[in-house]
């Protein structure tokens, strides 16, 4: 039987995963909150969401807090998702690229990795023969670690055109049945780690010709929306391309970004 969450005590995860991921929980959330969490109250035998919150919030159990935020993190992707994106970095972008020595791509909300294979996908098929790299980052450590295993079920390769799952995907066999695993040499051309969109990115990372953040800042307030983009710019490029989800703007956030077209935009 399930814990109740009072409204208290659902205020207080609402303002925690906002401090923490700048994600507002709207008031309509209360199921899933006490969904995705009830079994953690279990495993520390907490008698109500105000008890587990309590741990949460004495900073003794960090990665107790980090699995919390996993739990709480809507991660729907799929490859080639909005396939539009696509097309205007196959037709634009890396026409516009050709001579630079390096294309370096980041995504920026990769979740379990679709997105990141996918543009993976692309480079090595349109790029074949010049450096590039994916650099794929989420601030869930539980996508992440999924998205690195690269193994997915057969369902989810809808997307994909038939020639790139049979040049880049390995079917599952025998107890890998009803799987495919994208294959080593795009895996390794893929670099995955965890940041916190909110918070000051690491200059270490470098900079890329493209960013892709598609689907997050549904999540976010204005304030929260004009921090993050502001934390991004530092890493793209002058020109290079910010692609946002095809229910996102950037209208009003950033002075640095000019729309090319609705959901795309460039440095200038």
């Amino acid at each position: 039987m399930d814990t109740p969450i009072s409204d208290q005590e659902f205020t207080l995860f609402q303002r925690l995963i906002y401090k923490i991921a700048g994600i507002n929980l709207s008031d309509n959330k209360k199921a899933l909150v006490v969904g995705r969490l009830q079994r953690r109250l279990g495993e520390y035998g907490h008698q109500s969401f105000g008890e587990y919150y309590r741990m949460l919030a004495s900073g003794d159990h960090p990665e107790e807090l980090q699995i919390m935020v996993d739990q709480l993190t809507t991660n729907e992707t799929y490859f080639f998702r909005e396939p539009g994106h696509f097309d205007f970095l196959r037709e634009t972008v890396l026409p516009q690229l050709r001579a630079s020595p390096s294309v370096r791509l980041w995504s920026a909300a990769s979740s379990t990795g679709e997105e990141a294979f996918t543009l993976a996908m692309l480079l090595s098929e349109y790029r074949a023969q010049q450096p590039w790299e994916i650099f794929a980052s989420d601030i869930s450590t539980k996508v992440l670690a999924r998205a690195q295993k690269a193994h997915y079920p057969l369902d989810r390769n809808e997307g994909i055109p038939p020639e790139f799952l049979r040049k880049y995907c390995l079917k599952g066999v025998r107890s890998q049945a009803g799987t495919f695993l994208i294959r080593p040499e795009l895996r390794n051309r893929v670099t995955f780690r965890q940041v916190n969109l909110t918070l000051p990115v690491d200059p270490k990372i470098g900079t890329f010709n493209v960013i892709f953040l598609r689907n997050v800042m549904i999540y976010f307030d204005i304030e929260t929306k004009r921090k993050v983009v502001a934390n991004l710019m530092p890493r793209l490029t002058t020109g290079g391309y910010f692609i946002i989800g095809h229910s996102e703007s950037l209208n009003g956030l950033c002075d640095e970004l000019e729309a090319v077209r609705p959901t795309i935009y460039r440095k200038i």
